[in-house]
């Protein structure tokens, strides 16, 4: 199954989870499984947040970033994925000067 995210409605969510500035994303469900191509400005964030029934998987495109991730802090570039484990608190950073852009995908368990 193909999806296409640019035929795909843009959704802007101002203040994400509490998070700072905006989060544009284009979603797809697929049986209950979530993947959306994020992305996040400089300066902003998706707040801390907990997954009480999946797993996320980010995968970075372009941009530079940061996730903490049960109190851990990692650094993202492209090419990096982060997980977040079923029952963890995460949060995701625009630490750069461009376009923090994403995939990420929120698996059921």
């Amino acid at each position: 199954m193909k999806i296409s995210f640019d035929e795909i409605d843009e959704t802007v969510f101002d203040h994400f989870f509490d998070g700072d500035g905006s989060y544009i994303a284009r979603m797809a469900n697929v049986n209950g499984n979530k993947i959306m191509r994020g992305c996040l400005k400089p300066g902003c964030s998706i707040g801390v947040h907990t997954h009480t029934k999946a797993c996320e998987f980010v995968f970075i495109l372009s941009g530079y970033g940061k996730a903490i991730c049960e109190g851990v802090e990692e650094r993202l570039s492209p090419g990096d994925c982060h997980h977040c484990p079923e029952g963890g608190t995460h949060t995701l950073i625009n630490s750069g000067s461009d376009d923090l852009v994403f995939y990420a995908v929120v698996a059921k368990q």
